[in-house]
């Protein structure tokens, strides 16, 4: 979701020494994890995305990831930090994995691999109930909020007139939102959809923005990010059988129908989350896929 960030990792995120688990396969110990067997993964408090119950990551993220895990014969083991600490953590390969709404970007792939797109995030704005705003236009002078370092931060900056608020995390701007300091909420839509739920007195809502044209992106670049973006899990540079594998799992679960499950599960729509727009194959292509790659994707 944020613009790459180039922070030490957190202690969360430091190998753990862990044995390695008794009966690992061969197949299994040819993914080159950190330790064979297990897959250590950085995750924040992201809930529905991810969160950690005991030793296991739920949400949706989660339970993709653990779908996955459970194929490949991998040990899932969770270290919560924060969303710098998962990025750094990865990057300085302290753990194999980061999952939970990470936007892919030509930046970060840089620094990392990504996997194919779980799924695809669309564009969705918490804003105060009785109001409405469809188009980047719509968002001329208003006060703007999203948690620091996420992607929508640069978009925000380039909308005219607009003032940024930028919190530590996302309750920050669901509490600023809900008293009337911020008019419009930049976040992953299955976490408003969820606080819509869960803090009903903040009396909010979840729409979706009509995302800028070609020509308004061509224009303001920064605006990329008010369309939908594909996710990805993120790994170290040097992960390239693991990432593989994971990606194969993944789109395997377009396949099977396994990922409309899990979205239906969580709140959201299989239409929004899992047909991709047509700038994501153009984004990745000739860059980390090859000039052939088609993404994932249900049914038409």
């Amino acid at each position: 979701m944020s613009a790459i960030l180039l922070i030490p990792a957190v202690a969360g995120c430091g190998s753990d020494g862990d044995d390695e688990p008794k009966n690992v396969s061969a197949k299994t110990a040819a993914l080159g994890t950190i330790t064979p067997g297990v897959i250590k993964v950085a995750v924040q408090p992201y809930a529905p995305y991810t969160s950690v119950q005991g030793d296991r990551i739920v949400g949706l993220d989660g339970d993709i990831l653990a779908y996955a895990a459970k194929k490949l014969g991998l040990e899932v083991k969770p270290q919560v930090t924060d969303f710098a600490g998962m990025l750094a953590g990865v990057q300085s390969r302290r753990v194999d994995i980061t999952i939970g709404g990470v936007a892919w970007s030509a930046d970060r792939q840089k620094q990392g691999l990504f996997t194919d797109p779980p799924y695809y995030s669309p564009p969705a704005m918490a804003v105060r109930s009785g109001k409405t705003y469809k188009t980047v236009d719509d968002l001329k002078g208003l006060q703007l909020g999203t948690v620091e370092g996420y992607v929508w931060v640069k978009s925000i900056q380039a909308v005219p007139g607009a003032e940024l608020h930028a919190y530590p995390d996302v309750n920050g701007v669901f509490d600023d939102l809900g008293a009337g300091r911020v008019d419009v909420g930049f976040l992953d839509p299955l976490i408003i959809i969820a606080a819509q739920k869960e803090r009903p007195e903040l009396k909010i809502d979840t729409q979706y923005m009509t995302p800028p044209t070609a020509a308004q992106v061509k224009a303001k670049p920064a605006y990329e990010y008010f369309q939908p973006y594909q996710t990805g899990f993120y790994l170290p540079r040097k992960a390239t059988k693991l990432e593989k594998a994971i990606s194969a799992q993944i789109d395997a679960m377009y396949e099977n129908g396994e990922l409309e499950k899990l979205v239906e599960k969580y709140g959201g729509d299989p239409e929004q989350f899992l047909k991709p727009s047509a700038d994501v194959a153009t984004a990745r292509r000739g860059v980390d896929r090859p000039q052939d790659w088609t993404p994932p994707s249900i049914a038409q």
